[in-house]
């Protein structure tokens, strides 16, 4: 079988081998070059955290008409495909807005970009799979599978951005579970040290900002409702909607708890730190425990045959020897 007749555009081995090559050397230039960029995360969160500060006091002091024109004008085309759409209005809109905060989203406009993404790419993908399996032809496939390859495009395209959206609020989620009992020890000193709870939680932010900047990020915008909001049950609230941690729900509940009922704030924040780190502890007992029976399978395929091939094999080897000059 030609190799030379799976490629497309009639392109030859040696072609393909010069374009792998290309792209192999363009991506390690890249990579260097990447690796020494100077990135400043502090710089970028303050900005951010700016940005919603003047979001909140727009939405305090100001009329909520005007504000949200004001931040729709950047939407542009994506914009105006889905008001056209009427999808802003849609039940599921809600929904999509506490899903892209979770994933670090808040914006008006990752909405816009989420609704317009989720109608382009299924069409978007199914037209390309038509063009270059059905039309163009380029692989030589059968009508069955030129269907299912179609069919799989637009279902790619249908699913893609809730698969993005699923592994960036994971990925988010496990950074902030790890940081939050360092930050919880944080608070504590904090609020020994006589700090208010707005206090303890803009400068705890500040001190993991690099370490961790997702949970700082929270912490920083919990602070800065907790000054702007009348209602500070709902900034922490609104804490626990965002993150969707059960660490962090227990963290809201405690802090919501001791301040309608005056417990101290220090001895709340201990035994959440107590427990936190406990909770750490059990799971890595738990990955611990589960080692034996994962490692059980890879025993069996990999390191089992080798060895007995090792054991074995010059045992093998010699009684074949042995038949064989018994035969002659």
């Amino acid at each position: 079988m030609n190799l030379e007749t799976l490629l497309p555009f009639g392109m030859s081995t040696e072609t393909v081998i010069i374009l792998m090559s290309a792209l192999s050397a363009l991506s390690v230039t890249a990579s260097i070059w990447y690796s020494f960029l100077h990135r400043d995360p502090a710089q970028k969160r303050a900005k951010a955290i700016a940005v919603q500060r003047e979001a909140l006091r727009a939405g305090i002091t100001g009329p909520r008409r005007r504000q949200d024109r004001d931040r729709f004008n950047t939407a542009g085309t994506m914009k105006n495909v889905v008001e056209r759409l009427n999808l802003l209005k849609s039940s599921q809109a809600e929904k999509i807005s506490v899903k892209l905060m979770r994933a670090g989203w808040r914006t008006r406009e990752a909405v816009v970009r989420y609704l317009f993404l989720k109608v382009v790419l299924p069409f978007g993908l199914g037209a390309l799979a038509v063009i270059f399996v059905v039309i163009l032809d380029l692989y030589n496939l059968s009508t069955p599978q030129k269907v299912a390859a179609a069919i799989g495009a637009v279902l790619l395209g249908a699913y893609l951005p809730d698969i993005m959206i699923r592994n960036q609020t994971q990925k988010r989620q496990h950074k902030i579970r790890r940081a939050l009992p360092d930050a919880l020890d944080l608070m504590v000193i904090c609020a020994e040290a006589g700090l208010s709870l707005d206090a303890t939680l803009m400068r705890v932010s500040q001190e993991i900002e690099e370490a961790t900047p997702e949970l700082a990020d929270e912490l920083s915008l919990t602070s800065l409702e907790l000054g702007f909001l009348s209602d500070r049950k709902k900034a922490l609230q609104n804490l626990a909607t965002r993150v969707d941690l059960p660490a962090i729900r227990g963290v809201a509940n405690t802090l919501i708890q001791a301040e309608k009922y005056g417990t101290p704030l220090a001895h709340s924040l201990r035994i959440m730190s107590q427990e936190s780190r406990h909770e750490r502890v059990m799971k890595a007992e738990e990955k611990a425990a589960r080692l034996p029976a994962m490692l059980t399978v890879p025993m069996i395929l990999f390191i089992l045959p080798p060895l007995f091939i090792v054991l074995l094999g010059s045992a093998i080897l010699d009684v074949i020897d042995a038949l064989s000059g018994f035969t002659v």
